[in-house]
């Protein structure tokens, strides 16, 4: 169950959504990996060309685990370079901490942007707490690419609670949209990004659709965190396509995004969970190397060097360490 939830007959509503529905140009299941230092993700990227991702550049659902006591594990201090992360904990609690002194706890709703720039040194990892207890971690994990102009700015950090988040509903109450960033009907969520882009979370009710308004600038991508459903509207010049656990949804030109709930869900979330993001495509080349997102083959040498030569910072002093490696 995500930490951020609302009565949707209390909130604003939706306006009615106007334009052409947008076409599904395809739907894939992202494979199941492990991440740092154990922790299960699904890269819910897999498969897509980057034509249909721009700006985005790499997703990985976190979880969604049910962890038993000392099982919780995180990353390892490591650099970026090129681009933002963005963080999403639905549910579950992680710490930040960066070598340009952003850092602090996300949880229960909440998200951080961290601009890399530059370059930057940084470590993700469960509180203690968490580690010691176990319980539910749950979250997404986002890469925006930053256009050439902007690759080697000043890295930035930025918090925002899961009570920022701004809440709206479906006219008839059935969906709850938590709008993270951008811009959906005149509805504005906190984050503030480099690159334009929109982000929502939406929880659809057995049986329930929703119309959403969708920058015709900008592409649409549909990722089903939970439940099952179609994503798209069938009628003239546009489809649906089935969408379950785990399937990322590409969509076609248009103002608006589709998305129905099947009326039978599975009984412990009894909703369709839908990661609803899209951005402006940056159209310029890609040379990616594990952290280092760039334009040129030779961008990421020197991004290399500039790394083993400390030049993205120092590691803190105390700084944090994931837990099995603080208490052996």
């Amino acid at each position: 169950m995500p930490a951020v939830t609302a009565d949707t007959l209390t909130l604003s509503h939706l306006a009615p959504a106007e334009g052409r529905a947008r076409t599904v140009k395809s739907v894939s299941k992202g494979p199941q990996a492990h991440e740092g230092d154990g922790f299960p993700v699904t890269r819910a990227f897999a498969g897509i060309s980057y034509q249909d991702l721009d700006p985005f550049i790499h997703m990985d659902q976190m979880g969604e685990v049910e962890y038993a006591p000392y099982e919780p594990r995180g990353t390892s201090w490591h650099p970026h370079r090129g681009f933002e992360t963005f963080t999403y904990m639905i549910d579950g609690t992680f710490q930040h901490q960066d070598s340009h002194g952003g850092g602090g706890t996300i949880q229960d709703g909440a998200t951080q942007y961290m601009t890399a720039g530059s370059g930057v040194l940084h470590i993700e990892t469960p509180t203690d707490a968490l580690v010691m207890a176990g319980g539910i971690f749950h979250g997404i994990q986002l890469w925006i690419n930053l256009p050439a102009a902007k690759k080697m700015s000043d890295p930035a950090y930025q918090s925002l609670e899961g009570g920022d988040v701004k809440l709206i509903s479906s006219q008839d109450g059935g969906a709850l949209i938590r709008v993270l960033a951008g811009d959906i009907g005149g509805h504005v969520g906190p984050g503030k990004s480099q690159t334009p882009m929109t982000i929502a979370h939406i929880t659809l009710a057995p049986g329930a659709s929703v119309s959403i308004p969708w920058n015709p600038e900008f592409n649409a991508l549909a990722y089903t965190l939970a439940g099952a459903g179609r994503a798209g509207e069938d009628g003239p010049g546009t489809n649906s396509a089935p969408i379950s656990t785990g399937v990322m949804a590409v969509f076609g030109a248009g103002d608006r995004v589709v998305i129905t709930a099947d009326q039978v869900q599975d009984s412990r979330h009894n909703a369709l969970e839908i990661f609803l993001l899209g951005g402006q495509p940056i159209k310029e080349t890609v040379v990616a190397y594990g952290p280092f997102v760039m334009n040129s083959k030779e961008q990421i040498i020197q991004a290399m060097e500039d790394y083993q030569y400390g030049r993205f910072g120092q590691i803190p002093d105390n700084a944090l360490q994931p837990f099995h490696h603080r208490h052996n």
